[in-house]
């Protein structure tokens, strides 16, 4: 069974960095597309960014020049460096994959992704 757990979440201030990590668990990750996403109070899960079915980065136009997204390494891990954080990027980041091998700003789509992790708060302040 898939299982993504998510971590490095926290408070900072406006300007400063941060960076997300997410563990699948539970089957091969290179089989899945992963990627990351956040939520706000009363607000849709949106895209930031993700790791298509190439194994190409494709970013929302808000994280675009800020974050970076990447995936590899012995524990299956998915990052996000977040750099020049602003208080509108507050919000509960999740990560999630799939089956499907959705290409470019298809894979911005949430509905594509059927495995999510539980979320970590991010929290900038001005």
């Amino acid at each position: 069974q898939v299982k993504l757990v998510e971590s490095g979440g926290g408070s900072v201030q406006a300007g400063e960095s941060l960076r997300l990590s997410c563990q699948l668990t539970g089957m091969n990750y290179d089989a899945y597309v992963m990627g990351w996403f956040r939520q706000s109070p009363g607000g849709q899960r949106q895209a930031v960014a993700v790791v298509d079915g190439d194994g190409t980065p494709i970013y929302a136009p808000s994280a675009q020049g800020r974050f970076t997204v990447s995936k590899g390494g012995a524990k299956n891990t998915l990052t996000l460096q977040m750099d020049r954080l602003k208080p509108e990027d507050t919000a509960l980041y999740y990560c999630g994959s799939t089956f499907y091998r959705v290409r470019g700003t298809y894979a911005l789509d949430p509905d594509h992704y059927k495995n999510w992790g539980s979320g970590t708060q991010v929290t900038v302040s001005s």
